[in-house]
């Protein structure tokens, strides 16, 4: 499964299926949270690391940041750029893998949303993400990073669950890795237009995925940022910047370089 997030297929697939119509809506309240907690004015420069289909990127934007968004997949982007075009709004999109990400552009905030991080093989790999962000950060900028932790992986744990989006029927299956040292995710998806007209579906329809993301406490990650490259680093429980307690929804980080 090395690297699977490079594959234009698994994004092509899933992608309707990942950003529901929740998270689109959610999205100008993201932004507006990014903005307070980081303290940005119009026309300052914001990294999106692993920007995905731009859904915060293009609301940053819309609210005057000047806004560059790199991703590893060519057709996540691609989606960026329709929906920067869409809204009327500037974006700059670069086609980078954030382990080898640099910049001479230096920024005055960097996000990572929606847990795009910890996919990576090794932990030094997500570790160099981390120092490429904080060196291309200025001095005093702010990194804000919304994932799943292992304490909230517990807190919120399910084997799995069936529901219907995007015209397919999806069918979840997630296991523990180690010690609470991974979540493994199943996804399969069906048709829902063969399954309810004929009973069954070509399986050659159906698409199956599997992928692990390694997960972190708390504060071992705020840690982990510390030594590469941040002065500061507190996890919240969420953009509100509510406690980091059992009523967490997910974890916030906010770091300053």
């Amino acid at each position: 499964m090395k690297d699977w997030f490079k594959s234009e297929d698994f994004w092509t697939d899933y992608a309707p299926i990942m950003y529901d119509d929740n998270l689109w809506e959610e999205a100008p309240t993201v932004a507006d949270y990014v903005t307070k907690i980081a303290g940005l004015k119009k026309g300052d420069s914001v990294l999106d690391a692993a920007c995905g289909v731009g859904r915060i990127a293009v609301e940053l934007a819309s609210l005057g940041m000047n806004v560059t968004g790199v991703d590893i997949t060519k057709s996540v982007l691609e989606a960026a750029a329709q929906s920067a075009e869409d809204e009327g709004v500037p974006l700059t999109l670069l086609h980078q893998d954030l382990r080898t990400f640099t910049s001479e552009k230096k920024f005055d905030c960097a996000v990572n949303l929606y847990t795009s991080f910890g996919y990576c093989d090794t932990i030094e790999e997500d570790m160099q993400i981390l120092q490429n962000i904080a060196a291309v950060l200025k001095q005093g900028a702010t990194f804000i990073m919304e994932c799943t932790s292992r304490e909230t992986a517990v807190m919120y744990f399910t084997e799995g669950e069936e529901f219907e989006r995007a015209g397919f029927k999806v069918h979840t299956e997630f296991t523990v890795e180690g010690a609470w040292e991974g979540l493994r995710s199943r996804w399969i998806l069906t048709p829902l237009s063969d399954t309810k007209t004929t009973g069954h579906c070509d399986a050659s329809k159906v698409f199956d995925h599997t992928y692990t993301q390694r997960l972190y406490s708390a504060p071992d990650l705020c840690n982990r940022m510390i030594e590469c490259g941040f002065s500061s680093a507190k996890a919240y429980g969420d953009f509100d910047l509510s406690p980091y307690d059992q009523h967490a929804r997910t974890m916030i980080i906010v770091a300053k370089k």
